[in-house]
């Protein structure tokens, strides 16, 4: 696809300084623009790269002013990094226009399907899913009976979503995510053995929900795992049953949440990160990457460390942690110190 300076400028609202006929088919790093290529300049450090640039068009604030003449065609927006990443979602967009029901694909007869529908090849919907409008299902993907998924959603290939879930609109599902498998539920026997604890409950994604590859969310054991609107999680994460994500709250990679915790809304939490279960997390929480959360969080705190502790006390500890060598030797020097004195009253 070819666009022109001037259809850019029109979709950002932009003034066009230069060529408004020059053409672009790609995207790329100011550094590495080459012809035929749209870049953007939004942090002042890369300001030398636009004087070299081979990019034909590229995005810059309205306050930039060009020190020595340049080569490429200007489009001057009030936000070049928000106007660049509405001009990717623009992309992504027009990139995804799919549609139709590739063969072989199972539909079952009870399911249920709106508008501008797309299910890639080897992918199965089971009895009584019902989708809505604008449903990019790609290859080799299932659903389970009874799935309900909103407008606007995009389940990427490989992706397995049980049966009994239910996920709103506008969301995306990467490739390899497990949604609605058996939470970890084992009740332990005399003799040693345990027996499986039958998972009945479902998952709930709401709105506006992204989802990471290879993520896992599983079922309830009654009642809901529920992912709030606008949650934002990472590739690799566990999600166990039962568990509650607040609104607009982000996970970072690798981290795991045991079952039947509840995390607050705005929450930040970064890789790594390991929460028991059964606990509450407050809103606006910050967790640092790779740390260990066994104990309740209120609201507006920050943690770090395993076990996690206040992020301003960790700091300090840790000042004194990498100096505790020095530390005990100062300590075993005062004792000898105060030792000596004593034994020099004695004598």
């Amino acid at each position: 696809m070819k666009f022109t300076a001037e259809q850019i400028a029109g979709i950002l609202e932009g003034e066009v300084i230069g060529n408004p006929k020059a053409e672009v088919n790609q995207l790329s790093k100011i550094e590495d623009g080459k012809e035929g290529s749209l870049t953007f300049l939004a942090n002042p450090k890369y300001n030398n790269f636009i004087y070299t640039t081979e990019a034909t068009i590229t995005i810059v604030n309205k306050t930039f002013v060009p020190e020595t003449p340049i080569k490429t065609t200007l489009i001057k927006v009030e936000d070049a990094y928000m106007s660049f990443s509405k001009l990717l979602e623009f992309y992504d967009q027009a990139k995804g226009t799919k549609n139709g029901i590739e063969q072989p694909s199972v539909i079952s007869d009870t399911a249920k399907y709106g508008e501008n529908l797309y299910l890639g090849s080897f992918s199965y919907l089971g009895q009584q899913v019902i989708l809505g409008d604008n449903v990019k299902i790609y290859p080799n993907c299932f659903l389970g009976d009874n799935v309900v998924v909103g407008n606007n959603v995009t389940i990427f290939a490989g992706a397995k979503i049980y049966s009994d879930t239910i996920i709103g609109n506008n969301c995306i599902i990467n490739s390899g995510v497990v949604i609605g498998a058996d939470g970890f539920g084992f009740a332990p026997n005399q003799d040693g053995t345990f027996t499986k604890i039958p998972q009945i409950g479902n998952v709930v994604i709401e709105d506006n929900v992204d989802i990471g590859s290879c993520t896992t969310i599983d079922r309830a054991t009654m009642g809901s795992t529920i992912i709030r609107k606008g949650v934002k999680l990472d590739n690799q994460i566990q999600i166990a049953h039962n568990v509650e994500i607040g609104e607009n709250t982000v996970i970072a990679a690798q981290t795991g949440v045991a079952g039947s915790t509840k995390i607050g809304k705005n929450g930040m939490i970064g890789g790594q990160v390991g929460i028991s279960g059964h606990l509450t997390i407050g809103n606006n929480v910050r967790i640092q990457a790779q740390s260990g959360v066994g104990r309740n969080i209120k609201d507006n705190e920050t943690l770090q460390g395993s076990p996690s502790f206040g992020y301003n006390d960790f700091s300090k500890s840790y000042v004194h942690f990498k100096n505790l060598p020095k530390i005990v030797a100062e300590i075993e020097e005062l004792k000898k110190q105060i030792l000596n004195q004593k034994n020099g009253k004695n004598g």
